[in-house]
């Protein structure tokens, strides 16, 4: 297999460039989601497109099913890719038909498929085309019901045997889904997201006042999914907590999701202090806006919002759990508290920093240098065609020794040389 625990930058640079610095090929790559609702996985979809090109990658799109209005298609299209819906609700036979001929149509060099439906039915339709298929795993807890967890097992074994080929993104998940005994420790690389933010100084006044907050305000913000695992409860009551020690203490929650009910129900005790405000596109601009970023998190693979809290020099307050401490240095860029996240520890945390703004400015500051060590676009990009590069070269060094050993069985020549 190609893959390794995690490859060296520098094996990467000699794959994929010459002499010169100069992409050698372009590739043409599938990315096959599940769907293109708001969340982490979706939005770096659109980051990847981006950066697609300067690492020779021709980049094509297909969702399984549209979901809230597929609303993070809009990062694919601002680059110039109409995604395609192939409308498929079930994991069977028919659909993976349907997935098989989106495949023949676009031909392919490699399929990168991207959620759990998406690796049941992508790889195994991409081997029975003779096309390569890498998946990428973004997540490290799989909870749920009984249909939940046997989606993620049909997954995991999907992956197993038709995939070249499993990328974590960060080395938790993959740590998480070796002790699952999902796959070999070979099948699974690291390779942790990078994006490109544009920083938008002065807009956070614009956002504020849009919002109903004074430009006083100390205003801590949650983007993220409206989901369970975000732990918006214990965001809640920890900002509620402090309230009589930080009279001017506004709560920001950004997102859509399947715990948005629940949420708005626990924040209407607290009138304006907490804010709903739905689904945002301008992150960036909403990030300018706060004073701190908190991340409560019960469980998270590499959360692409602390990325961007840490492009726009925004410390963070987050859990110390799954692939976090990769991104946040403890004391540092951040403060963790230990999982699970209780009010009690949440409120601590946040508390100190809401009352040293010397703190949160350094904070910020080492966040941001971290941001541009370590989490640009370009390195992430380069990785990830490199893993392509070699994926290939293996599939292409197979081909060869399955038409070698065809021929020899078909050569009749060969056969008689065989008997004497």
């Amino acid at each position: 297999m190609p893959c390794g625990t995690e490859l060296p930058l520098s094996s990467f640079d000699r794959a994929t460039t010459d002499r010169r610095g100069h992409v050698q090929r372009t590739l043409k790559v599938l990315a096959i989601i599940d769907h293109l609702a708001l969340g982490g996985t979706e939005v770096m979809l659109g980051r990847f497109a981006a950066a697609a090109p300067e690492a020779g990658i021709r980049l094509s799109v297909a969702c399984l099913s549209e979901r809230d209005g597929n609303p993070s298609a809009e990062g694919l299209r601002a680059v110039g890719i109409e995604p395609v819906s192939l409308s498929i609700q079930r994991l069977q036979l028919p659909e993976l038909r349907i997935v098989r001929r989106h495949i023949g149509h676009a031909r392919p060099d490699i399929v990168h498929t991207h959620l759990g439906g998406s690796d049941v039915l992508g790889p195994v339709a991409a081997r029975s085309l003779g096309i390569p298929a890498i998946s990428t795993v973004h997540a490290m807890a799989w909870a749920g019901g009984l249909r939940a967890r046997a989606k993620a097992e049909l997954a995991a074994r999907t992956r197993r045997h038709a995939a070249a080929c499993i990328i974590a993104v960060s080395d938790s998940a993959r740590h998480a889904y070796l002790a699952r005994g999902w796959a070999p420790a070979d099948h699974v690389v690291t390779i942790r997201n990078g994006l490109d933010l544009v920083v938008a100084p002065g807009e956070g006044a614009i956002v504020r006042r849009e919002l109903g907050f004074a430009p006083d305000d100390l205003v801590v913000g949650m983007v993220s999914a409206l989901r369970s695992e975000k732990a918006h409860d214990v965001a809640i009551a920890a900002v509620a907590r402090l309230r009589a020690d930080f009279p001017k203490l506004r709560l920001l929650i950004a997102g859509q999701g399947a715990s948005h009910d629940e949420i708005v129900r626990l924040a209407a005790p607290h009138g304006d202090r907490v804010v709903v405000a739905g689904l945002r596109t301008d992150v960036m601009r909403l990030f300018d806006a706060l004073d701190v970023c908190l991340h409560p998190s019960r469980a998270d693979a590499l959360p692409t919002t602390l990325i961007e809290a840490m492009a726009a020099s925004v410390p963070v307050v987050a859990t110390d759990v799954g692939g976090i401490p990769e991104l946040v240095d403890d004391g540092r860029t951040g403060l963790l508290v230990a999982a699970p996240p209780t009010v009690d520890a949440v409120a601590a945390a946040l508390g100190r920093l809401l009352g040293d703004a010397p703190l949160r400015r350094e904070l910020g500051a080492a966040g941001r240098h971290d941001y541009e060590q370590g989490f640009r676009a370009g390195p992430w990009i380069q990785r990830i065609r490199s893993l392509y590069d070699e994926v290939l070269v293996e599939a292409g060094a197979r081909s060869v020794m399955r038409t070698a050993t065809l021929g020899r069985r078909r050569d009749p020549r060969a056969a008689g040389r065989s008997g004497s």
